[in-house]
């Protein structure tokens, strides 16, 4: 990652006592410093709201600019006290406006009104209780985020690691990332009793449709080979293949559709076949398949 040990800490410390209790609860993070005197007049107001709001899943964390400059430059804080409310590792508001308790209050009402935090202080959730978050990843996943999804699914992995769901949708969020070995990396790792639950046939599928990404420049060459000899079918396939092991869902899409409307029966119905297995890999659920597949039928019946 490119961190001196320092930093790493830095990372560590604020994953530990930020980033992982935003996971299922909304965490006011507020920068301050010893020096600041607007920060100490904050401080009581900021203690006191969240105390009252610790039923609704609120909690309170501090990070002081002088001892933790790494973290704070990360978030541009430029002048403080800067308050965040942050919730599956991002900020999602910013509380700086917020300074006294009616208008904190307000604030939270409205985001806690949109979000899936958990009620309850920080521990009293039920650590297998990980389907709201779960909803939250495929969500991100069916965004197209990858990364951002890859971090949601690891964060429910850390809390809920014999959770094959998690485990999944964190492989396929990797994939989507262009992190393939990462993905296969999850996939070897895991026990065999949880390797072997059936929510990580999507995964696997995923992973094996992913296998065929092109080394640099192979892309380009299988697009030449297609305009070179726009009727090789076998070259169309390659180059649907490669276009999917590389991320473009769409041009894989469109070009296997092409094939099928060009010939349907061609190698066994290879084409289709490959479209359904990408719908497979993908998840029926997801909108991009649900729009693929309408465009398939249209295809196949017109």
């Amino acid at each position: 990652m490119g961190l001196n040990l320092d930093e790493q800490k830095a990372v560590d410390r604020f994953r530990k006592t930020v980033v992982e209790p935003s996971m299922t609860k909304l965490v006011i993070l507020d920068f301050w410093a010893e020096w600041c005197g607007p920060c100490k007049a904050l401080t009581p107001v900021l203690e006191k709201v969240a105390a009252e709001y610790a039923d609704k899943g609120v909690i309170l964390a501090k990070v002081n600019v002088d001892e933790e400059q790494f973290i704070a430059a990360q978030f541009q804080v430029r002048s403080i006290p800067t308050v965040y409310a942050m919730f599956q590792g991002q900020p999602v508001a910013d509380l700086t406006p917020a300074r006294s308790e009616s208008q904190l209050k307000q604030y939270l009402d409205q985001i806690l009104a949109q979000l899936p935090v958990q009620p309850g202080a920080l521990g009293e959730e039920a650590p297998q209780d990980v389907a709201p978050l779960l909803a939250m990843g495929e969500e991100i996943l069916a965004e197209g985020d990858g990364e951002r999804a890859a971090s949601v699914f690891a964060q429910i992995v850390e809390i809920a690691p014999d959770n094959a769901a998690a485990h999944a949708g964190l492989v396929r969020a990797l994939l989507l990332a262009g992190r393939r070995e990462e993905a296969a990396a999850v996939l070897d790792a895991l026990d065999p009793k949880l390797a072997a639950d059936h929510a990580l046939d999507q995964a696997r599928a995923a992973l094996a449709l992913a296998e065929d990404a092109p080394e640099e420049g192979e892309l380009a060459e299988l697009r030449a080979a297609v305009a070179a000899a726009p009727d090789d079918m076998d070259a169309r396939l390659a180059l649907a293949n490669g276009l999917f092991a590389a991320g473009d869902r769409d041009g894989a899409a469109d070009t296997l559709l092409a094939m099928v409307a060009t010939d349907r029966a061609w190698n066994e119905g290879a084409a289709r076949a490959r479209l359904l297995q990408i719908f497979e890999a993908i998840g029926l659920e997801d909108p991009w398949v649900a729009r693929t597949r309408r465009k398939l039928s249209t295809v196949l019946f017109g």
